[in-house]
């Protein structure tokens, strides 16, 4: 817990910037929130937990305008207001981080900054004002690298985040809501993320935070709310005083222990079924060569923008390399994503929303997808078929709700990761890749994770998995692979490197 100055502890001891009271959403056919109430003072961090489908997105969307509540009220200095819209919202000084970034690829960093309240005169842009603006504001969150004019399809999806944090500095909101915000940034860049909150707490901004990263909001957090299926489950508890343990059994229901499943080991004679050899990818990466045996779980170690996504992304064909090779079975891949598919492998990318699911289709859609050829009778799909498919797997993985027909778009984000393992274990592919398999993913949902990474692998799946919590690649892995700057600096068995030795790799960049 950071030091609180006088002044700071003053303000938060002052009546609520916001509160919101009986908050309840209906949903057809489900209630998202039943009763939720939250009090947030100003210049306070106030965390909100509680596990995937618990309610924290539907409450936050009420907050940004995006949903209208089906009862309760929200007051803002003690008056009641509503919030028809994301404008209002903006207006009334609420400004919201989403965890799935809502930025616009096709326009500059500054575009997206001012999008929505552009800084015009007569009708006329001034855009040489924009991007001065959006230079002081990158100057100040850390980041001027990041040119105002780059277009932001260009930038990876920390940046986007970057991005996301500058066009809510640009309001000059009263109530900034961040949902995961750290989940894509490394080690440097969650600590400027940690000193812009505080700046703005230190100026009596109220700061709505939500992290599955309990450490994180040990480092960062006031006092703490949690919701469980709907329902404010406790409120206002002070992080400084709250156990972990208690906190886990609050948004569970039961105590979670922080354990990986038991590595089952892997025969030293075992043939590999993933050889990548010499891969590279122009400057991002170079010269990364790697094996996963069957039943083998391989990780990648690094920094964000260290080339560790990528390399997920060349192996599947979906960036063309510019030099090496892949092989499966001792067959060369062909290249492109329908060979690396055709060849056994499947990819869980760690946007999944944009990425990964057609969050507008159904489960069993989004299960069957990479198995269409077999689904079709006379050249057309036949959905008994991919139900039938479908449920197997939902059955299997314990996703829930267990209807395929429901769309993907409503499932919680542990239960989308679910889906996206489950459309290629019917496909049947022989190497997974995962990248950042539990982002956004709580407590209690990443040891059902984990366990069903290590079941795969134990019938046969050679697993490639990329995570920025090392203590997670640790965890789940057999072998670790450490990538700085695009180049693999250190190759050897999990259990015999620790997280410190990590960090100095990746920091140091040398050769181990």
């Amino acid at each position: 817990m950071v030091d609180v100055d006088p002044d700071r502890a003053e303000q938060r001891a002052e009546q609520p910037l916001l509160r919101m009271r009986g908050i309840v959403k209906q949903f057809p056919g489900a209630r998202a929130l039943d009763g939720v109430d939250l009090e947030v003072r100003p210049g306070e961090v106030h965390c909100l937990l509680g596990q995937n489908g618990a309610g924290k997105s539907t409450l936050i969307k009420i907050l940004a305008g995006a949903h209208q509540p089906t009862a309760g009220e929200v007051l803002l200095d003690e008056e009641p207001v509503t919030i028809s819209d994301p404008v209002a919202a903006l207006k009334l000084g609420i400004a919201t981080i989403y965890q799935e970034l809502d930025v616009v690829d096709g326009l500059t960093v500054a575009e997206n900054i001012y999008l929505g309240h552009e800084l015009a005169t007569g009708g006329v842009t001034r855009r040489s004002d924009a991007a001065r603006n959006t230079r002081q504001i990158l100057d100040r969150l850390g980041h001027k690298e990041i040119s105002p004019h780059r277009e932001v399809g260009s930038m990876p999806a920390a940046g986007k985040q970057i991005v996301s944090l500058a066009r809510a500095l640009s309001r000059d909101a009263r109530v900034v809501i961040m949902d995961e915000p750290s989940a894509v940034l490394d080690s440097e860049e969650v600590g400027n993320l940690h000193r812009i909150v505080r700046e703005l707490t230190a100026d009596g901004v109220a700061v709505v935070y939500i992290s599955h990263r309990l450490e994180e909001i040990r480092q960062l957090g006031d006092r703490i709310t949690v919701l469980k299926d709907g329902r404010t489950v406790a409120t206002g508890l002070p992080v400084a005083d709250t156990p972990t343990r208690e906190l886990i059994k609050l948004m569970t229901g039961r105590t979670v222990e922080y354990a990986f499943p038991e590595r089952s080991g892997v025969p030293e004679a075992a043939a590999p079924v993933l050889e990548v050899e010499g891969l590279g990818l122009g400057d991002v990466f170079q010269d990364i060569s790697l094996t996963v045996r069957a039943g083998e779980i391989v990780g990648l170690a690094g920094l964000v923008g260290s080339g560790r996504s990528e390399i997920l992304e060349t192996i599947y064909g979906a960036r063309r390399s510019t030099s090496g090779s892949v092989r499966v079975g001792g067959k060369r891949v062909r290249s492109g994503v329908d060979g690396a598919v055709a060849a056994g492998i499947g990819l869980a990318p760690e946007e999944r929303k944009s990425q990964g699911l057609l969050l507008d289709e159904p489960v069993y859609r989004n299960i069957t997808l990479s198995t269409f050829a077999r689904m079709a009778r006379g050249g057309l799909l036949d959905e008994r078929a991919e139900r039938a498919a479908a449920r197997e797997q939902v059955e299997a993985l314990d996703l829930r709700p267990a209807s395929v027909d429901r769309d993907a778009r409503t499932l919680s984000g542990g239960n989308q990761q679910k889906a996206l393992l489950a459309r290629w274990l019917v496909h049947g592919c022989r190497v997974l890749l995962l990248d950042e398999p539990t982002r956004g993913v709580d407590v209690g949902a990443r040891s059902e994770i984990y366990g069903l990474i290590r079941r795969l692998a134990d019938n046969g799946t050679a697993v490639l998995v990329v995570s920025s919590e090392i203590p997670e690649v640790l965890g789940m892995a057999d072998r670790v692979l450490v990538i700085s700057d695009g180049r693999a600096v250190h190759e050897g068995p999990a259990e015999e490197i620790d997280e410190h030795a990590v960090l100095d790799l990746v920091m140091e960049g040398s050769v181990a």
